[in-house]
């Protein structure tokens, strides 16, 4: 919700203002802020979400800025994908800081859970699935056997 907010008030600023720093500066800040108070069990979690969470704030910036507009649909595209396309290096340096940031606060531990959970469920899966009875088929007779396509008369 912080990236979302500051992401969202940022790229409001950037498209009234006509200048695209304050859509970044208040992404990154947003990612700042978010990953120093969130906690560490969260962090795995944080850490994927930034891209995902700056494409909606910068979209619905967009849509709302574009209300006015003679085409509504023509006005969010054209202004989301320039949006896009003039922050990405902010999408990227927040994205980096998240993830770098993240690291001292605990993220290796929350990746090595996930790997033991996830080696616990394909385990238990592995064993649950296992068909305990083996029925042996009855063996051929001489006659009956189908020749191997390699085996020639």
């Amino acid at each position: 919700m912080v990236i979302f907010a500051a992401g969202l008030l940022g790229a409001l600023l950037s498209r009234w203002l006509d200048w695209s720093l304050p859509a970044g500066a208040g992404f990154v800040a947003g990612c700042v802020l978010a990953v120093l108070t969130t906690r560490p069990a969260d962090l795995l979690t944080l850490v994927v979400s930034p891209p995902l969470v700056f494409l909606v704030a910068t979209a619905l910036a967009e849509f709302l800025t574009s209300l006015g507009e003679e085409s509504l649909l023509r006005g969010v595209t054209v202004g989301l994908l320039t949006s896009l396309a003039t922050t990405a290096p902010w999408l990227f340096g927040g994205t980096l800081l998240v993830l770098l940031l993240s690291l001292p606060r605990g993220l290796p531990d929350n990746v090595r859970e996930l790997r033991a959970k996830l080696a616990r469920i394909r385990l238990f899966e592995e064993e649950e699935n296992e068909n305990p009875v083996r029925w042996e088929e009855a063996p051929a007779s001489p006659g009956d056997r189908r020749l191997h396509h390699g085996d020639v008369d």
